[in-house]
């Protein structure tokens, strides 16, 4: 809680930051009240994982969450839109590195990009950077900034996955 007003949960002031940094790159920044070895946890376990990734303003839900969370090893995140729509995202990590780099692919589509999330403390919080590099101009224009856009709510969640307020979520269909 933020002490100046205990009404407003400190989350609430977090901000974050979505800047298109190149031609080929999209960067988001975060700062979350927890040590990195808590926000690694979070991206690396499919139960916590699926309990804050997807915005709930999207209407979305997620079917599966598969990781094999080591070099070389793969994710595969389905997800159900609407009554009949759905989609799947899959890929392999390329760096996995405890408590403060995550590297992976986003082998959905030819034009899809390579994700780096790092985690850094700072002052016992843990700054965030995820970016995306695309293999071209024309591919980070034609993904424009959207999914971005949303992660403000995603790391809202996971803000409240952190501090313990999250709502529990049933297992997920491997």
């Amino acid at each position: 809680m933020d002490a100046s007003n205990p009404s407003k949960p400190a989350a609430a002031k977090r901000r974050t930051t979505v800047e298109r940094t190149s031609d080929r790159e999209l960067v988001v920044t975060r700062t979350f009240d927890a040590p990195p070895r808590l926000v690694f946890e979070a991206w690396t376990t499919p139960e916590l994982f699926r309990r804050w990734w997807v915005p709930k303003s999207m209407g979305m839900t997620l079917l599966a969450c598969e990781m094999d969370v080591r070099v070389g090893g793969g994710y595969r995140l389905e997800f159900r839109f609407g009554e009949s729509g759905s989609m799947a995202f899959f890929g392999r990590y390329l760096d996995v590195t405890p408590h403060s780099r995550l590297v992976w692919t986003n082998d959905e589509g030819q034009d899809g990009p390579v994700t780096t999330v790092t985690f850094e403390e700072c002052d016992r919080q843990t700054l965030l950077v995820f970016r995306e590099l695309y293999p071209s101009k024309a591919a980070l224009d034609a993904a424009g900034t959207g999914a971005a856009d949303a992660m403000a709510e995603t790391f809202g969640q996971l803000d409240e996955l952190l501090a313990g307020t999250a709502p529990t979520v049933a297992p997920a269909r491997s």
